[in-house]
């Protein structure tokens, strides 16, 4: 593919933009990616490591006291002995105790790498799953329910418990009778 630029040289860099929705691509030569500033990048080491390190709360942060930065760094697991410095630079723990160690700093790092989710879940196969996806909102509309009426908000507990009634009756319907 030529450059969209130049249409001499063979395009190198592919750049994608999206911003409210709309997606721009770009198929540049490596001289045009620079001269338009799409290369700013380009002496940097952007190894997967450097990318997912940069990913750390402490290295984006600005507005975080340095006291909270250095108490951070000084954090040690009572396992290994790595500390949370060492576990930035290398971007991977050193034994199973780490992540409880470090536990009060993973939260933001989690949410930045999956999405904004700090808890997996798991995908099911919508042909393979079954009746899976039902059990699972059962167990979601138990534990809503139980917070409702912990809330004293009987009445949406009352909406909750007639929705998972529901929900049953729709299993057991789809087993033949046996749910």
């Amino acid at each position: 593919m030529l450059c969209q630029n130049c249409q001499e040289r063979e395009a190198s860099v592919h750049y994608t933009q999206v911003v409210n929705g709309q997606k721009k691509e770009m198929h540049l030569c490596e001289q045009c990616a620079q001269g338009e500033g799409y290369m700013d990048f380009a002496n940097e080491n952007l190894s997967l490591h450097h990318f997912l390190t940069n990913m750390f709360p402490f290295d984006q942060t600005k507005d975080q006291s340095q006291q909270q930065m250095t108490s951070a760094q000084t954090i040690k697991c009572e396992g290994c002995g790595l500390t949370y410095h060492e576990f930035r630079h290398q971007g991977k723990f050193g034994c199973s105790q780490c992540y409880e160690a470090f536990s009060d700093y993973l939260d933001p790092i989690f949410k930045r790498v999956h999405s904004g989710n700090t808890e997996h879940v798991g995908k099911i196969p919508k042909r393979l799953g079954g009746n899976l996806h039902k059990h699972r909102e059962i167990n979601q509309l138990q534990e809503q329910m139980q917070q409702k009426i912990n809330e004293e908000d009987f009445e949406e507990a009352a909406n909750i418990r007639d929705r998972i009634r529901h929900l049953k009756e729709e299993l057991h319907d789809d087993h033949g009778g046996e749910a």
